[in-house]
């Protein structure tokens, strides 16, 4: 009688264990897929913070080649395309808007050809204008629809005429 109970002990003990077995695989399951849920999260996060930070970069490289331009004597809108990663194939649009000048005051010193005549005696008078520039770009090369919107100041240095012409 003692080896029966024994026996029946025992087979009991081992479903037991079958069942905490399962139960342990399921948990381990679940760990795992929590982990590569998260992975992926973080995945798609990083990708989206890279095509912000090269939007942005091909946003401040047009900014840049329009303030190197003479714009402020015809300001007007222009869209761009930029391949930023030179490929051959255009990865952003960058639409910016009509710079506009918002102040403009009496340039404090003659032009630097004048330099040496001094404010007083300079028959030109130069004004210092502030421009605002405003460029969006959108994500056309990965289809990600990725958007950000710049604006940037600049300074220009403009003759009377130029600044009558340009900045009302």
């Amino acid at each position: 009688m003692n080896g029966a109970r024994q026996r029946a002990s025992r087979t009991r003990q081992r479903g037991t264990m079958l069942i905490i077995g399962l139960i342990m695989l399921v948990l381990i399951t679940l760990i795992v897929l929590n982990a590569f849920n998260m992975s992926s999260s973080n995945l798609k996060a990083v990708g989206n913070m890279q095509m912000r930070d090269e939007a942005v970069a091909a946003t401040n490289q047009v900014i840049e080649r329009i303030v190197s331009s003479p714009f402020a004597i015809a300001p007007q809108a222009e869209s761009l395309n930029v391949d930023i990663n030179k490929d051959g194939v255009n990865d952003f649009v960058i639409a910016v808007a009509r710079p506009t000048c918002t102040r403009a005051w009496v340039a404090s010193t003659a032009d630097p050809s004048d330099g040496e005549l001094g404010p007083g005696m300079s028959s030109v008078s130069t004004w210092n204008t502030e421009w605002d520039i405003s460029a969006t770009a959108t994500d056309v090369g990965s289809g990600s629809g990725a958007s950000v919107t710049i604006r940037q100041g600049v300074r220009v240095l403009l003759t009377e005429a130029q600044k009558n012409a340009s900045c009302l």
